[in-house]
């Protein structure tokens, strides 16, 4: 049975989103805040110029507080002050080129400060459920040709991928140690990791991302440089995870502790599209001469064949993707053309949200 994102149930709760100043932070900030959450948000300063933070207005929605994750009692401090019902734990070091230039940072933000982000969870009283968010690229790869499932081995040829396994590794461990029924400390807290494949919508300036890179060069009329165009990536647009981790928070905040697991949300299998067509469909639908070439470049490894499998979270929470990667690719230029013609992007953002919604009420995909 499908499910929806209950907005009376988020209605008054009060939500605590490490990541908010980020791209997926930001879209989940402003769908809690449509649903009239109370959300804190805790974050390092938005990492990009332009940024969708700014572009959302957000500093005048949320509770905005900067900080690291690495800095334990600050976190901890922040947490206890605001007394939250749900955790959603977003911030990272995302990238995987980053990560090969700074792998101690990769490793510090993304399991240092898990941990963190767990021993806060752990001071502060009202937290009923957690969600920590890793991703797809925590499998150990072995370029298979079906779906990674939750229960396959974890691992990452580069750091930012086994800075993941690792946090998914740790995660598994407090929710054992501190939160389960078999633990002396459980306070009946439902502690969930999300694995998500490559989001991609409106608002996304990150460095080294195919999307962002697509319309950097598009807006620009240069041809963009493409290093991997053979690659195959779940790609999604970025409310199809939010609204799994949305469900996944709600059975949580239940008591529903059977979800207090791993969990994948990907697209489906026809859905798995090569970087070259992804860039293909982009510029076809962008006009204006929009091309790219490939990087001849030596560049640092990357999987080349990556997917999900979800039957977890379809059979179990009720959740599918909405959109097609052909309707993602309009919805992600129409936000960047209205950004071009001077839109107000917080109210055109909130539309694609409500557009979303309105496809899980009508149970179709788009």
């Amino acid at each position: 049975m499908e499910n929806l994102v209950d907005a009376s149930l988020w209605k008054g709760r009060r939500v605590f989103l490490t990541g908010h100043t980020g791209f997926k932070g930001g879209w989940l900030s402003l769908w809690l805040r449509r649903m009239g959450s109370t959300v804190r948000g805790y974050a390092l300063d938005p990492p990009t110029n332009p940024n969708l933070f700014g572009e959302l207005r957000l500093q005048e929605l949320v509770d905005d507080v900067r900080g690291d994750v690495g800095d334990l009692t600050k976190l901890i401090h922040s947490m206890k002050e605001f007394s939250p019902d749900v955790v959603f734990h977003l911030a990272a070091q995302p990238l995987v080129r980053r990560s090969y230039t700074d792998p101690v940072g990769t490793y510090a933000t993304n399991i240092i400060g898990t941990a963190h982000v767990l021993e806060a969870v752990r001071a502060t009283p009202s937290v009923k459920a957690v969600v920590v968010i890793t991703t797809d690229k925590c499998y150990e790869n072995r370029e298979w040709v079906w779906g990674y499932r939750e229960q396959d081995p974890l691992g990452g040829y580069d750091p930012y991928s086994s800075s993941k396994a690792c946090a998914e590794i740790l995660t598994a461990s407090y929710r054992q140690s501190f939160f389960s029924s078999d633990s002396a400390s459980d306070r009946g807290v439902g502690v969930a990791t999300a694995r998500a494949g490559n989001v991609v919508g409106g608002g996304d300036w990150s460095e080294d991302r195919l999307i962002p890179d697509l319309v950097r060069g598009f807006s620009s009329g240069r041809a963009v440089l493409i290093r991997y165009p053979g690659a195959i990536r779940p790609w999604q647009h970025v409310l199809d995870p939010l609204a799994g981790y949305l469900l996944l928070g709600q059975r949580l905040l239940n008591g529903e502790r059977q979800c207090a697991t791993a969990w994948n949300f990907g697209p489906s299998d026809d859905e798995a599209w090569t970087v070259a067509q992804i860039a293909d469909a982009m510029a076809s639908q962008w006009g204006d001469g929009a091309s790219w070439t490939r990087d001849e470049k030596p560049v640092e490894h990357e999987a080349t064949y990556l997917k999900l499998d979800a039957s977890k979270a379809r059979l179990m929470l009720g959740w599918r993707p909405r959109l097609k990667l052909e309707s993602t690719i309009s919805w992600v230029i129409d936000w960047f053309r209205a950004r071009q013609q001077g839109c107000d992007m917080r109210e055109f953002t909130s539309r694609q949200i409500n557009a979303y919604q309105e496809l899980m009420a009508r149970s179709t995909t788009l």
